[in-house]
């Protein structure tokens, strides 16, 4: 156990569930790596790994970790909004299939080409601000991405505001009282735009997830409901909280300030943003081979949890783990992943996130919180990092 931690005792370290546990996570998971880097939670059943060799082993061999958990037959009449069935809970021959579909819209040229588009949603954006006073959150980061995915989507701009709502409801963090009704609201919404699309198809993402087959076969109507869904979540909260965790960061270690000097170090920024504060806490596998991962062995049926935020900041393979350093070099996270499941929206993130960024430099050189970050509200998941309002003045 690391001397850090010999000085700090169990209860002082903020446990799963707790509001400090998801501001900030990290304390937990260096207890964990030094002290039980895999362990079985019985509470949970499931397995929890955490050193950065055995997350990227879990997150690359899907022959041995599969992602099909909560996985749906093809054509299953049931329609729901879920990740189930899509790219994220299929392993290959489907998986590569499924992701050639939208591939070509997320390849780094593709993507590039919507620069000035997003550009001047970025700026709509910012200036709506008054005097560098604003909830970054709802007034930046989470308008932003929405806006980008569902022109890509086809999304009417009457219903945008809704995508950020129905896409807390499927990471987990939107409100339990009124699941039910919002999933049937998300269902019976995506069903129609896909019906819609059948018969009188655009240009649109959508209308190449309609059109496209597998196998000789038009998707089904869970595999393009999935499809949307997956689109609208990896277009939308990897960037949110991205950009949100960056500015608190920022604000944080007077980081803006060097960015406004040098904006050539934007690029490293964010990648140490994402490997610092991954927005993406970790990725569920289901174990279909016996393996053994740090000396325990893991039984065929096993559900398992791949802390990817926990790998970033591993001390086995970042020197200095714990700090904040955004000229880091290398910088090899895993923030999005890894091997054949690589995010597919990781170019729209970083390049949503680079524009963004340029802008806030460019126009200022600091930021503060309004509010204490202990008195910030996280995003309740365990899947992605964030909070849901981040109340800041940026200064010139």
């Amino acid at each position: 156990m690391s001397g850090q931690l010999k000085n700090k005792k169990l209860s002082e370290i903020s446990q799963p569930g707790s509001k400090s546990w998801f501001l900030d996570a990290s304390p937990w998971y260096k207890m964990m790596r030094a002290t039980a880097p895999v362990f079985h939670s019985l509470r949970m059943g499931m397995w929890h790994v955490f050193l950065y060799s055995d997350v990227e082993r879990v997150l690359t061999q899907f022959s041995t970790y599969s992602s099909q958990w909560g996985y749906v037959e093809r054509n299953a009449s049931s329609v729901v909004p879920t990740l189930a069935g899509s790219m994220i809970t299929t392993d290959p021959p489907l998986h590569t299939k499924l992701r050639k579909i939208v591939s070509k819209s997320f390849t780094p040229s593709s993507i590039g080409a919507l620069e000035p588009r997003i550009k001047e949603i970025a700026n709509q954006f910012l200036t709506g601000s008054k005097n560098g006073i604003m909830d970054f959150i709802s007034e930046f980061s989470e308008p932003l991405p929405v806006t980008v995915i569902a022109e890509m989507l086809g999304i009417p701009p009457k219903d945008r505001v809704k995508f950020k709502w129905w896409s807390d409801l499927v990471i987990g963090s939107a409100n339990p009282e009124t699941l039910e009704r919002d999933s049937a609201e998300f269902s019976h919404y995506l069903s129609a735009i896909i019906a819609e699309r059948k018969k009188h198809p655009t240009e649109d993402l959508i209308s190449s997830i309609v059109a496209s087959e597998i196998d000789g076969e038009k998707l089904s109507p869970q595999e393009a409901v999935s499809f949307c869904v997956l689109l609208l979540v990896a277009g939308n909260e990897t960037t949110t909280n991205l950009l949100g965790n960056a500015i608190r960061l920022f604000a944080k270690y007077d980081s803006l300030k060097q960015l406004h000097e040098k904006p050539s170090m934007i690029s490293s920024a964010i990648e140490e943003v994402l490997r610092f504060a991954s927005p993406v806490r970790g990725m569920f596998r289901v174990s279909v081979k016996e393996s053994e991962l740090s000396g325990r062995k893991i039984p065929i049926g096993q559900s398992l949890i791949a802390w990817i935020a926990s790998a970033n900041r591993d001390e086995k393979k970042f020197p200095d783990a714990d700090s904040f350093d955004i000229v880091r070099t290398p910088n090899h996270h895993i923030a999005f992943g890894h091997g054949i499941h690589l995010c597919l929206g990781a170019p729209l993130a970083r390049l949503e996130s680079k524009v963004a960024l340029q802008l806030l430099a460019e126009k200022y050189s600091g930021v503060k919180l309004k509010v204490p970050d202990a008195q910030l509200t996280p995003v309740r998941s365990t899947v992605v990092g964030g909070v849901q309002h981040l109340p800041v003045e940026f200064t010139r």
